[in-house]
């Protein structure tokens, strides 16, 4: 390892500019998670079970895009402007175009076979290509911006912040804007208006252009990995061979997928909770903004809270937390609306304190991994844990598409949804986060071996290696 010595301490600057990076990210990512199920239902008219299905298979091909870029970033030799920063400029405008590309209503009228096979293209062309090729370097840059874990608990949590900052403008914009409403038999129904949705996304594809460009300019890599001649040799089977034999990395990769399961679902759901079960889109602008208050609170009890009890212990609790929260919603169904967005805070309130740490447990994974191995793979790892990821956002889009198909959800104009339906679509939004936050506490405490002690034990092992380098 060698250190840049020309560069500024580490401060507010890069915390904010490491902010901005998944503010970026997150206007085509959240744009994507939370409302391409819904813009393809309503607007495009394609089965929500069609939809779940593309969005899981797209997977498969970031089963090699996301290792391959991993692979490229370890191996690519530091420049003067660091190791990861050059990618977040090279492709910060391809994936905002790709976006864009996804949400196209002009095409709502084009053959069936038409519209699939365009959500197939630019969906792979956004996701498993460009958003890639943006996102595993900036996931792995944490680790050379600093090498203190204190440093990089900060940097995680200010990234969740740009995450949900980003979240919010999404959340609670969108619905305000894309949806008109309409009194249908006495019944009041909101329907999604694609132009308007399409040039949203437009929108947010500009917004992220100039949060990547903040991004760049505002961090400093200063910790540079070298790239040794033994680590040119080493492939991809290296790689999965090493993985398998990693229990911190295998039980995170696990933890991710079901955080995402869980969190997605709530995200898509949303979708259809708010316009079709309480026909009430202004109460989905406000439960996001709500959520971001939550959020805000589990910002500062996430660093206090993990230097007492540590990170995979708080995180054990905030998700039993989310779990309790949803099953109470699914067995008292509040028909007041705001009664279910003041509940469902809580629910964000757990999810958030995990989301603040978990950036921080891939880096503590990436340390345990150096040692063990000890070679230090910080866009492999990144990259297998950035694939996880990407599986539970698939996993939640492809049961969410199945449970609402078999539920037999669909959307004609000015057609009011029978009443098992709605019933149905409000158990798809509790149930299954409640079951997916509870076995993520499970991994976590009897699987993950990362707890409190064994960090502090690797970061002094890789403090004394390192000082005997530099």
């Amino acid at each position: 390892m060698i250190t840049k010595k020309e560069t500024p301490p580490f401060g507010i600057r890069d915390k904010l500019g490491y902010l901005f990076g998944d503010f970026g990210n997150d206007f085509t990512f959240i744009l994507s998670s939370s409302f391409l199920l819904k813009f393809y239902t309503d607007v495009m008219h394609v089965s929500a079970g069609v939809v779940g299905i593309v969005m899981m298979l797209s997977r498969f091909v970031d089963a090699f895009t996301d290792v391959t870029m991993g692979r490229i970033c370890d191996r690519t030799r530091p420049t003067k402007n660091g190791k990861f920063k050059p990618w977040i400029i090279r492709m910060c405008a391809p994936v905002a175009i790709a976006s864009f590309l996804i949400y196209q209503s002009a095409f709502s009228a084009s053959p069936m076979w038409f519209r699939i096979l365009w959500l197939v293209v630019t969906y792979i062309l956004w996701g498993s290509i460009f958003y890639t090729s943006i996102n595993i370097p900036y996931g792995s840059m944490a680790s050379t911006i600093s090498r203190d874990p204190h440093d990089r608990q900060s940097l995680s949590t200010f990234r969740t912040m740009g995450s949900t900052l980003a979240g919010v403008i999404v959340g609670a914009g969108v619905p305000l804007i894309a949806y008109d409403t309409r009194i249908v038999n006495g019944v009041e129904i909101a329907e999604m208006n694609g132009p308007r949705f399409t040039f949203i996304a437009g929108v947010f594809s500009l917004l992220a252009i100039i949060a990547y460009l903040l991004c760049y300019v505002m961090t400093s890599e200063r910790v540079i990995p070298e790239v040794a001649a033994e680590r040119q040799k080493t492939g991809v089977k290296h790689l999965i061979v090493n993985a398998v034999k990693n229990r911190a990395l295998i039980s995170i990769i696990a933890a991710s997928i079901l955080m995402l399961l869980s969190q997605f679902t709530l995200q898509q759901m949303a979708n259809y909770v708010y316009p079709d079960y309480y026909a009430n889109t202004a109460a989905q602008s406000a439960s996001t903004i709500a959520m971001m208050f939550g959020m805000i609170v589990a910002a500062v009890l996430a660093r206090p809270l993990t230097k007492r009890f540590g990170k995979a212990e708080i995180s054990v609790f905030s998700n039993l937390l989310a779990a309790a929260v949803c099953l109470l919603l699914f067995l008292v169904r509040p028909q007041n609306v705001w009664v279910y967005v003041g509940v469902n805070v809580i629910s964000w309130l757990g999810l958030g304190i995990f989301a603040m740490v978990s950036w921080a447990l891939i880096t503590d994974v990436i340390d345990y991994s150096e040692i063990k191995n000890g070679v230090r793979e910080d866009g492999s790892i990144y990259a297998l844990y950035s694939f996880a990821r990407k599986m539970g956002q698939a996993a939640a889009a492809g049961l969410t598409g199945l449970f609402l198909t078999l539920i037999g959800y669909e959307k004609l104009e000015g057609v009011p949804l029978p009443d098992s339906v709605k019933e149905g679509i409000f158990n798809i939004s509790t149930i299954i986060p409640a079951i997916g936050f509870a076995l993520l506490a499970i991994v976590l405490w009897f699987w993950y071996p990362l707890h409190k002690k064994e960090v502090l034990k690797n970061v002094a092992i890789l403090k004394d290696k390192h000082e005997g380098v530099e």
